[in-house]
């Protein structure tokens, strides 16, 4: 199996009911896999490659970490790219049976987003400790201290907003129809579908292609129909007669072994919102048939 990322550093923080840093966690890991660092990133952590050779080996830190965790815990991050990693490096060295998925998680990246921020950008760790005034007293991209700072974020956050607005890791995707997931939240609906052979296979799945209301759960009548923007993203627009326009996206995600799942989401929208996407389907429409003229 190919590893893209090599985890070499792991800091956590460990929070109580009321959000507040009780105990720390951290770890060198000495790589197994690469045996260089890339400049720009020896730049970005501050670390070397000789300040690892002291580190443990990725297997036997991971055990120290989930022991330190304990039974009965929740992952917070900022963004998902730790949790993917993590998993990644676990199936490398096969003990994916450590962090079994699909796995629930804060993603706080995206509840400072939805608190604090009007948009759907994904702001940086610096730029979410600078407008909530938090004192910056470590450096950024090592992992014990980016943890702290992300804690002290977090516990920020709204309660309400953070319990409404959970998130799931899918990279230990559904297998099959009985593990597939449909998650409600206060305005959209997220289903996550099992694996599929092929692309063509899941796009012509029911329960992909179907849309339903997410607040009353009937079948919404389709407006404009599923259409792709580029391999992966599809959209379209339906109506629900009592709760009006619902936008649907629908990601095509494909697995390490070469097999594709989807992530729907179908969510409350407006009129306008309903027409910028029907003049992005005309609009790629027109572009496709000129390419075929031209071709």
């Amino acid at each position: 199996m190919r590893l893209p990322f090599e985890i070499i550093e792991i800091g956590a923080v460990k929070l109580n009911s009321s959000r507040e840093i009780v105990d720390e966690f951290h770890g060198i890991v000495k790589p197994q896999v690469y045996h260089w660092i890339h400049s720009h990133t020896r730049e970005i952590i501050h670390m070397d490659y000789r300040s690892l050779a002291n580190g443990m080996p990725f297997p036997d830190l991971v055990y120290r970490f989930f022991q330190w965790c304990g039974g009965d815990y929740r992952f917070c991050s900022w963004g998902n790219q730790d949790l993917l990693e993590l998993q990644r490096n676990l199936k490398y060295y096969d003990m994916e049976e450590m962090l079994p998925g699909p796995i629930e998680y804060y993603d706080i990246q995206k509840l400072f987003n939805l608190q604090y921020e009007d948009d759907s950008s994904r702001k940086s760790l610096e730029y979410a400790v600078d407008f909530l005034k938090i004192k910056k007293n470590e450096t950024f991209h090592r992992a014990l201290a980016d943890a702290r700072y992300a804690a002290k974020i977090f516990g920020k956050i709204e309660e309400e907003c953070i319990h409404r607005n959970f998130s799931i890791d899918v990279y230990q995707n559904p297998k099959c129809k009985n593990e597939e997931i449909h998650i409600y939240y206060e305005d959209y609906e997220k289903y996550i579908s099992r694996e599929f052979q092929s692309k063509e296979a899941a796009t012509g799945d029911r329960e992909v292609s179907s849309t339903r209301c997410p607040l009353c759960h009937k079948p919404a009548k389709k407006k404009i129909r599923w259409f792709s923007v580029n391999s992966r993203n599809y959209f379209s627009v339906s109506t629900c007669p009592e709760h009006g326009y619902l936008k649907g996206k629908v990601r095509m995600k494909k697995t390490d072994e070469g097999k594709f799942y989807a992530v729907k989401t179908v969510s409350l929208t407006d009129a306008n919102d309903a027409k910028k996407i029907r003049e992005k389907k005309e609009l790629l429409c027109a572009k496709r048939r000129l390419h075929k003229k031209s071709t």
